[in-house]
């Protein structure tokens, strides 16, 4: 059923027709509506037997899924920013135990200083935790992504969370026209949850136990290799998805107009659909110019990004987060991917604290980059001139 509806209503409906077993919130924002609608449906009894449990705080949250999850239940949890940060340890641990569990992140900034507005500076923070990061451009793709999100992560070659990474603000409270899943159609594509291994008194087990030097590392390596083995069972799954609603989402990537393209622009999140715009009036006007979408971070698509940028002159790519003292996490990325190419490489940082990115502010990028106007290397844009003043 197609509606408008906003972002947090369309995530927190997914997760409803995904029939988890285990709710575990603690609010903040920008994510706080989504736990909110889930705790009205479950008080208007349409949660079926779910459990709905308020947290003390997201680590408390995080803590409940990881138990739920250990017990045996399809668990699910969505914060924010800081509440990420105070989840990372037990997500460590979730990943670690190779816990199925799937939270949503409603992206925002990272105090200091104090900003609720969107980047993505929290859920890049945590990349190397072994937790399987997907990106969405729009509502519709967070809404389809959530079913999926389970499926991929309870398959038993995986078993590692999922968290599926949607802009706060420019996503979660935006009206969009979303094409509302019906609970046949997800029941058909995800199965109960039946779990490999569990806690469980008639069959005792220990999970995220005490690893000395001797096991450790071949815990971790485990954690690599299912990691891998994720990216062909989300390949699959993204077909299956495509067979049974004909929305077709692509890949890890989504190449657009890069084969004869002298600039690709590289991006993930919400910012696509204003480049992707940016990029079609470009064509009409007989500019070669493509651009590159991102939408699995983790893994990372290295054999994609390198064969869609192999032909481009120059390769833009935009960060709307830091690695303060390195590159900027995505340009680190796809450089790796781009190793012994070597295209003209601008690594562009902006958005950040949810500062405007408007149109013109994009077309004024590409252009300086496709008449050779800007310098290649890592440059701001959008930034203020200010003076730091240290007392």
């Amino acid at each position: 059923m197609r509606k408008v509806v906003r972002g947090f209503y369309a995530i927190a409906e997914a997760v409803r027709l995904s029939r988890p077993n285990v709710i575990a919130a603690y609010p903040i924002t920008p994510q706080t509506e989504i736990v909110e609608n889930l705790a009205e449906m479950y008080a208007n009894g349409e949660l079926g037997d779910t459990e709905y449990v308020t947290a003390e705080s997201e680590f408390g949250a995080a803590s409940m899924v990881l138990g739920a999850s250990a017990a045996g239940a399809r668990a699910f949890t969505a914060t924010s920013s800081q509440g990420l940060l105070l989840m990372t340890e037990v997500l460590y641990n979730a990943a670690g135990m190779r816990l199925p569990i799937v939270l949503v992140v409603a992206n925002r900034s990272v105090s200091a200083p104090l900003s609720i507005w969107n980047d993505i500076q929290d859920s890049i923070s945590i990349r190397d935790a072994g937790i399987i990061q997907l990106y969405v451009e729009s509502n519709q793709e967070a809404h389809d992504m959530i079913p999926l999100a389970f499926k991929v992560a309870e398959n038993r070659d995986v078993l590692l969370p999922f968290m599926v990474c949607v802009d706060g603000f420019k996503l979660t409270h935006a009206y969009e026209p979303v094409d509302l899943l019906d609970q046949e159609t997800v029941d058909k594509f995800l199965p109960p949850y039946e779990p490999v291994v569990k806690l469980d008194i008639e069959k005792p087990a220990a999970l995220g136990c005490y690893a000395p030097p001797p096991y450790y590392m071949e815990f971790r390596v485990a954690m690599e290799m299912a990691m891998e083995r994720a990216r062909e069972v989300m390949l699959k799954e993204f077909e299956e998805w495509y067979r049974l609603t004909g929305r077709d989402w692509g890949g890890y990537v989504v190449a657009e107009n890069c084969e004869d393209a002298e600039v690709v622009v590289v991006a993930m999140g919400s910012i696509v659909a204003l480049i992707r715009e940016v990029v079609k009036q470009m064509r009409k006007e007989g500019k070669k110019v493509g651009m590159l979408k991102i939408r699995t971070y983790r893994p990372f698509p290295h054999e994609e990004v390198r064969k869609a940028l192999k032909n481009a002159q120059k390769v833009v790519v935009i960060d709307r987060a830091l690695s303060i003292g390195a590159e900027p996490p995505l340009a680190a990325d796809v450089k790796s991917a781009l190793f012994g190419l070597s295209p003209e490489f601008h690594s562009v940082v902006m958005g950040l604290g949810g500062r405007d990115i408007p149109r013109e502010q994009i077309e004024k990028l590409i252009n300086d980059v496709l008449e050779g106007k800007a310098k290649p290397g890592k440059r701001f844009e959008g930034l203020y001139e200010f003076e730091e003043v240290i007392p």
